[in-house]
């Protein structure tokens, strides 16, 4: 996502291989950063297409495909969230990669609400809106690939309506529990304390290490930070032992866990 949204300003085929390649550079290599070289098919057996669901353009195809795709994502003369959806289902339709499509499909959301200025300093939460009901999203691609554009136009403006609806109520629900930790810490202005209560509204499961790089501070600075917050109630150990220790907040761990649930929740 991270790479998704710092692409933004230039959507393109090389940016598209780059957040493949971040999305799966640790867990498939081989693959990352890559166009498929082969067939593939979506449902059915392992032999072969003939019962799939869906079976994407063949692979000498793929590169072509991408630079219309990109051709039609980089228009200016027709409405974002339209042009999204459009753009999204195209992607998915062409299925360039052997695996991580679904991903990267829903990165490129995120990349093309930044580019089209919708949104600046937050991903929308679009994709937990569109997965809330698998079947109606897939019956959306289905019909855009028999020419009808509309449901999948209408899933995507829907999932990005409830998902800053859900967003915002998460925020509301983060600045909360911040406000609440606020009352139990007291220590000066900038110490590190202060800069992990930060930290962890945005990393909610942290180690001496990550704390140690992320507040540029000395392994024992770390330490005391960390032991701090655990006398407070803010975080507890969730590891055995005193080796390789980490420790969550689970204030927003629950937060987190209710914003969920809001967007597994049907819409009516």
């Amino acid at each position: 996502m991270h790479a998704a949204l710092e692409l933004s300003a230039s959507i393109d085929a090389d940016a598209i291989l780059q957040m493949h390649r971040a999305l799966l550079e640790h867990g498939d290599p081989n693959i990352a950063g890559r166009w498929r070289q082969q067939q593939v098919w979506i449902g059915g057996g392992s032999l072969g297409p003939h019962t799939a669901q869906f079976v994407p353009p063949h692979h000498d195809r793929v590169p072509a495909l991408i630079d219309d795709l990109i051709v039609f994502a980089n228009r200016v003369d027709v409405p974002v969230i339209a042009q999204i959806a459009v753009a999204h289902a195209q992607f998915e339709t062409i299925h360039p990669f052997p695996d991580g499509n679904g991903r990267v499909g829903r990165a490129l959301i995120q990349a093309m609400l930044r580019g089209g200025q919708l949104t600046r300093s937050v991903a929308v939460p679009v994709s937990a809106g569109l997965l809330h009901d698998t079947a109606e999203y897939f019956d959306a691609l289905g019909e855009y690939r028999s020419g009808n554009v509309e449901p999948i136009v209408r899933s995507i403006a829907e999932a990005s309506f409830g998902a800053v609806a859900n967003g915002r109520t998460l925020v509301h629900d983060l600045e909360a529990v911040r406000a609440d930790w606020r009352t139990r810490v007291t220590a000066r202005r900038g110490a590190a304390v202060h800069r992990l209560v930060d930290l962890l509204l945005r990393r909610p499961v942290v180690d001496n290490k990550l704390v140690t790089s992320t507040l540029g501070v000395t392994g024992a600075n770390a330490q005391i930070a960390i032991d701090r917050l655990v006398d407070a109630g803010i975080l507890t150990q969730i590891t055995d032992g005193r080796r390789n220790r980490i420790w969550q907040a689970k204030d927003v761990v629950r937060v987190l866990d209710e914003f969920a649930a809001r967007a597994k929740r049907r819409r009516h």
